[in-house]
């Protein structure tokens, strides 16, 4: 097993900068904002010829209310699950009451501790760290995660008494799973959703909107089968959005569904589908993932509004016909289980492999079926097809000019090869390609050559004469 450290302090201090700089990712959302960090981050890292897994929490106040308290219980939740703990502080702000309060929390939990005095940049070292040196704690660490100094002397300390890897990162390393993105608008229940498959209070849930601010991944097994969910921060209308903190928040949202395999994309159903879910499900589509929609909060409605929604839902959600539907209370549970069934079909169509001879004939089969449109005259033509990608199925088509292929016909060839294929719940994308003459701009060529000769010929009788 390789050692796992968390990373601990008050709010603002450099844990997720330090997160990221020893994970070599920008995994953790950073900003100079205090209390950006909410839920447990897990990342890998690797120096020195040794592995470790670090945990970045949010920030601990002391004086925890409300959603403030959860943020503390995950924190100590971390310190639980580590072998050794960074008590990060920040030098330039000096000692506080709270430091010396969690160092002594530390000591009474017989934690190892790693003194970090970090934000150290433009000041002596020693200078900056004496006054930490009243807290009691053994070594102290001067660092400046943000340029990395002092970084490789704490990791020298720290791995000490850890052995070395057996093998290469790369031999070690285990496969994540099929990647699962829980994406919706805030306070849809994704956070519920992510406890309830997981079994336990592993992210924070909150009843206010805009809870999750970072992409929280999540490894577990099921099954035989590994998994990595991810939950994300909720997606407003992007007039509704002013904080900077939010603005970072959509766009980890929006790498962790090009990040995944399959997205759950959760819908509040006593708020019913509205414009804003459209918009989301589109980004989704247009990314190619494959796609699970799951109704939330359905045993709160009566029966007029769940047939009020089921409406609803028909009529407008035509463009996602590939993708199943569930109704489900991800409070109670009723329907989760049921999740799995599709996003492992909606996986295996995702990555499934696909023939250029069984490609080729579904193509054909279309075009005797449904002619491409004529183009001044003379008709389109669709010669072969191959497989172009996975997750989403990309299928290339070759013929003479596809550059004038309507929207529409496209469609007819996506819904084609869908319903051919058996593809269960992911799009599929239409590349073209037209065929190339390879003669083309040679004849030209040719001729210039054969009319140089014939001049250099002409001159050289001329000269005979």
């Amino acid at each position: 097993m390789i050692p796992v450290f968390a990373l601990v302090g008050r709010p603002n201090v450099g844990k997720s900068t330090l997160f990221n700089r020893l994970t070599k990712t920008r995994d953790a959302l950073v900003a100079n904002y205090p209390g950006l960090t909410r839920d447990r981050k897990y990342g890998e890292g690797s120096m020195l010829g040794k592995r470790f897994m670090l945990i970045d929490t949010g920030g601990i106040t002391g004086t925890e209310e409300g959603i403030d308290s959860i943020m503390a219980e995950q924190s100590m939740l971390a310190i639980q699950e580590a072998d050794a703990v960074m008590l990060i502080v920040d030098s330039k702000v000096g000692l506080t009451p709270l430091d010396s309060h969690l160092a002594e929390y530390l000591r009474e939990k017989e934690c190892v501790v790693y003194l970090v005095a970090n934000k150290i940049d433009g000041v002596n070292p020693d200078i900056a760290s004496a006054e930490f040196f009243e807290l009691g704690l053994k070594n102290i660490y001067p660092t400046t995660a943000t340029h990395g100094r002092g970084v490789k002397n704490l990791m020298e300390s720290v791995l000490e008494s850890f052995p070395e890897s057996n093998q290469k990162d790369e031999d070690v390393r285990q496969e994540k799973g099929i990647k699962i993105a829980i994406v919706g608008r805030p306070n849809v229940g994704k956070s519920t959703l992510v406890n309830r498959i997981l079994g336990e209070d592993r992210v924070i849930v909150f009843d206010e909107p805009g809870t999750t601010r970072d992409s929280v991944y999540i490894e577990y097994q099921r099954e035989d089968t590994k998994y990595t969910l991810i939950d994300t921060a909720g997606i407003r209308k992007r007039k509704n959005v002013s904080l900077t903190v939010e603005k970072f928040s959509i766009v980890k949202t929006l790498q962790s569904i090009d990040d995944a395999n399959v997205v759950v994309f959760l819908i509040d159903a006593q708020e019913g589908l509205v414009d804003q879910d459209m918009h989301l499900m589109g980004t989704i589509v247009d990314a190619g993932r494959a796609l699970v929609i799951a109704i939330n909060k359905w045993d709160g409605l009566n029966d007029y509004s769940k047939d009020r929604v089921k409406v609803q839902l028909d009529r407008r959600l035509h463009f996602v016909k590939f993708a199943d539907l569930h109704y489900i209370s991800a409070l109670h549970g009723t329907g989760v289980g049921n999740l799995y069934k599709s996003i492992e079909s909606s996986y295996a169509s995702a990555i499934d492999k696909l023939s250029t001879n069984k490609l080729t004939l579904i193509l054909q089969d279309a075009v005797i079926h449904h002619q491409p449109p004529l183009v001044r005259g003379r008709r389109i033509k669709l010669r072969y097809a191959h497989a172009g990608g996975k997750n989403p199925p990309i299928i290339v088509i070759h013929g003479n000019q596809l550059d004038e292929i309507p929207s529409h016909y496209s469609r007819y060839l996506e819904k084609t090869f869908c319903r051919a294929l058996d593809l269960h719940g992911t799009p599929v994308k239409i590349e073209y390609r037209s065929s190339e003459n390879p003669y083309e701009g040679k004849k030209n060529k040719l001729t210039n050559r054969q009319i140089s000769k014939k001049r250099r010929l002409m001159k050289y009788v001329k000269k005979k004469k």
